[in-house]
């Protein structure tokens, strides 16, 4: 994931898609940034269902001893063999509900953003 995303989805259509049973009203975002609160969904206390909770975005890895959030993504390709990834990648996973994400570019000089609708 980039650096800004975005998240447009109806509370509705986020309880359908991932069968939540609540879902609190949420309005559209459309320049999440890191460091923000954004609602994801994660296991409840019984395994066999999910919930949607609002978290910081940010790793804070099991050793961290401040923590503070850190890394903001990982390559998929490395994510399950680093130390500072691969605990949270076995064992504490979450799905990060998303209408579509930015990518820049530089043109004239500028970054531009270019956005993906997903």
């Amino acid at each position: 994931m980039c650096g800004r995303f975005v998240l447009a989805a109806s509370p509705e259509e986020l309880a359908g898609h991932f069968g939540l049973d609540q879902v609190p009203a949420l309005t559209a975002r459309y320049n999440i940034a890191p460091s923000q609160l954004v609602a994801v969904v994660a296991p409840k206390a019984d395994p066999a269902k999910r919930g949607l909770a609002l978290l910081k975005w940010g790793l804070v890895p099991y050793w961290s001893n401040d923590g503070q959030p850190g890394p903001i993504n990982a390559r998929a390709e490395t994510v399950a063999g680093l130390a500072t990834f691969s605990n949270s990648f076995r064992d504490r996973r979450c799905i990060l509900p998303a209408s579509g994400f930015y990518e820049w570019c530089v043109q004239g000089g500028k970054k531009v953003p270019h956005r993906f609708r997903l």
